[in-house]
This record gives C-alpha cells, structure tokens and sequence, in this order.
C-alpha cells in the first residue's frame, strides 16, 4: 500500500462564515476554496468545543474534550498542564505506522515538559506554546508567564526557544510547514499546521491589508489575515504539487471554533464586542454552545480518492482521527475513540452516522440527534445569563435557533435532555477519575 500523506491545517477563531466557499461575499480564499472544488466541504462539521483548547484536544485525540483531558482553555505559563500520552494523538497513531510526524504552529496543549508536542507523537514543532502571541515579537501577554504579571517570550524549534523577531507568525507557519514537506518528501508524512490567525492580536501586513481597502477596519484586517492563512494553504498545495505529492496526500482543514466577540479584538483600547468575523446565519460565538460557537468550516481532500460533494450530515472533529487513522492502514479498535471514521463517506457507501453528538462548556451542555438540538443554560454571549435553562431547536427549520420548541416537543425534549445529562455525568467521572488531579494547584 502507498501510504498517503496527512496534512491538517486548523485555524484559529474563524467562524463559519469567514471563506468565501461557505458564503463570504465581501472577501475571497481561492486556494483553500481549491480543496473543496476537490473534495469534501462539510456543511454541518462541529468541533468539539466553542473554544480552543479543548476542540485542538478533540481533533488530535477523536475524542470528546472531557475524555481526552482537557476541557478548558489552558494557561499559558510554563507550568501548565494538559495533554499527555496517556491519550493517544493521532501523531501517535501514525508514528507507529512509519509516519514523520510534525507540527507547525499553535500547540496551546499544555506547557510542562509531558505535555509538549515532543511528549505526544511529534517528532518535529515549530511554533509557540501559548494560546495566543504577538504575530511580531511572538511574545505571549495573556494569562501571563509563571503566574505573575510579566511577558513571555514563546517560539520554539522542539525543546529549544528560538527568536525570529519581526517575521509575521502566519508566514513563518507557512515557511517551516513548506521546509517538512520538503524534507520529507520521500517518506510518509503526517503534518499539523496550526495557524493562530485571526485569533487576537489583529495583526496583518500592509501587502494584506491593501487587498481590501474597501473594508470597514475590523472587517478588513479580518480578511486580511484570513488572505495570509489562504496564501499560505497554497503554498503548501504548491509544494505538494513540485513534489509530486498532491494525489496521495490527505489534506484536512477546519477552525478550532466560532468567531470572537472580546473586546480585546479592538487595538485602539475599544471595549465594545468584537464583530469583525461572521458566524453566517447562525446565533452564538467563541464560548456558545449555540450553533455559531461550534459549527465550523470545513474541507476534506484526496484527491486519489475524493470527489466533489457537500456533506449535511452532521459530523464533529473527533471523526478525523479514526477516518485519517483507517485511510494510512491503522487498526481503529486499538484506540478509545468517540469519533466515527468517515472512510464509508469518503467511498459512497452509507455515511457513518452519530445518533448523538454531545458538547460543554463549563455551565453549558448540548446535544445534537438528527435535526433536533438541545441546549442546556446556553449562552449566546460569554459571562451574560444563559438565554434559557431548556433551548430545544429544529435545525432543519430553524439553523439560526430562533424558536425555542422546549414547550412544544416535550417528549423529544426530555429524551435528549436525559441523554446530555447523562453524558455529562460521564465526562464527570472520568474526569475526577483520571484527569482531574494533572491540573491540581498547576494551572
């Protein structure tokens, strides 16, 4: 078998509605458009939670958050816990099977030394640690180093920091993304890029910025680092393509989580919510268990094995794991998965479906069957009062969760309220059982 290569490109923040294949008028991203002219574009993928952290957790794993170990967003200072090979990554995974495996990027998995990409399947990073740094200087100022108040400076090649200061982290990404490929061209490759863009700060350069003047600012530098992030998805088919790789390399790509509302998106010390991305149609953001927190773009392609087509049914992250898994010759039943693989999909054959697909975020617990969703003290809008204790959806008729039909379905709604609460009740025990005491007195 010629094992295919993996390529997963995750962005950060970016709501459903920010590529112009899933509906952006006002800016274009022709080259990860390009995966989806070739592939599989999911109209209904979720990632595992509304924010960064715990979804990087999911999709890395194929497990729900609270059964991977980390169901928060984690702290940035370097006695941070988080992710450990106590849960199997899929860089794991596939480093069994032969692959070199990489990543390039974000990890925001965990600081301490078991919790490094080094101690989870990669063999190679390039990146910073944090959730989020400045795209300049790449110094990390939120949450703050070692507890206190102080910067931190986060750029590393493996275990080693390093400084480049004054490249632009969405191109260095990009750079260091181009260099594995070519270095591993002749041999299988498992490659996580994970670009920070456009979370916070919002930085672009000028070439970007430039591409549309015609914008409002907090749309335009949107835009313009979503066009960094495309640039950089072409440059990475382009190599693909010198090297003869492009048929036989997987390549996933998808956002972490809905679009921030913070205030701190704003430069010039402006304390009103965010609005510079778009969740489309869908109510909620970062943070919201409501359909804008969690439902995501996302592509799929293989060009050996992928046609065209977009994909309803409703899928999460966790799904990549055992589909990547299954497609590079890997044996799923060795690993404790949540995700189902999307091999059936892939080939036409009957779709691998979820009877349930089920979310949290601290208070907040949601439930997903067929076309009916339920939320439990959702939230439309971080550390405001939940829009009401029972939020029963009929997505099909209803995708932007209008009308509560809590009162009107009732049986439908005691069904899979008792399915959240007791899935919840499971992530409970599992995590005061295994995870719990990793993040005692440590974050």
């Amino acid at each position: 078998m010629n094992k295919p290569n993996v390529i997963i490109i995750m962005t950060d923040d970016q709501g459903y509605g920010d590529l112009s294949c899933m509906g952006a008028a006002d800016f274009r991203t022709p080259n990860i458009d390009a995966l989806a002219e070739n592939g599989i574009r999911f109209s209904s993928m979720y990632s595992g939670s509304p924010v960064c952290s715990p979804s990087r957790a999911s999709l890395l794993t194929g497990r729900y958050p609270g059964n991977a170990g980390v169901r928060a967003i984690l702290a940035g200072h370097r006695r941070a816990s988080g992710l450990t090979s106590e849960v199997p990554t899929i860089a794991t995974a596939l480093k069994k099977l032969g692959y070199k495996t990489g990543i390039s990027g974000k990890w925001h998995l965990g600081l301490k030394s078991e919790c490094r990409p080094s101690a989870n399947g990669f063999d190679e990073f390039s990146g910073f640690l944090a959730g989020c740094v400045d795209y300049y200087s790449h110094i990390f100022y939120w949450g703050m180093a070692d507890g206190n108040t102080d910067p931190t400076h986060d750029l590393w090649e493996n275990d080693e920091e390093v400084y480049d200061n004054g490249k632009y982290m969405t191109e260095r990404i990009t750079d260091k993304s181009v260099e594995f490929i070519r270095r591993h061209k002749d041999e299988p490759f498992m490659l996580y890029v994970a670009y920070n863009a456009p979370h916070y700060p919002m930085h672009a350069p000028e070439k970007y910025m430039n591409r549309f003047s015609h914008l409002p600012w907090d749309r335009r530098v949107m835009a313009a680092m979503i066009s960094a992030v495309d640039d950089g998805v072409g440059e990475i088919r382009n190599e693909l393509e010198r090297q003869g790789l492009t048929d036989n390399t997987i390549i996933y790509f998808q956002s972490d989580n809905g679009p921030s509302r913070e205030s701190r998106n704003w430069l010039d010390g402006t304390e009103d919510p965010y609005y510079g991305g778009t969740t489309g149609i869908f109510s909620g953001h970062k943070f919201s268990l409501f359909e804008g927190g969690i439902r995501i773009p996302a592509i799929l392609s293989w060009p050996k094995k992928i046609e065209r087509k977009v994909v309803d049914t409703p899928h999460i992250a966790a799904d990549i794991f055992p589909t990547i898994l299954e497609a590079c010759g890997g044996d799923i039943s060795e690993y404790t998965l949540d995700g189902k693989s999307l091999i059936p999909l892939i080939e036409n054959k009957d779709d691998a479906l979820h009877e349930y697909l089920f979310w949290e975020m601290e208070g907040q617990t949601a439930v997903r069957k067929g076309k009916y969703k339920l939320v439990l003290n959702g939230q439309l809008v971080e550390g405001e009062p939940s829009r009401a204790e029972v939020f029963l959806s009929d997505l099909e008729a209803d995708p932007a969760e209008k009308n509560n039909l809590s009162d009107v379905l009732p049986e439908i709604c005691e069904e899979l309220k008792a399915a959240a609460l007791n899935w919840r009740k499971g992530i409970e025990e599992n995590w005061e059982n295994k995870f719990q005491k990793n993040y005692i007195n440590l974050t």
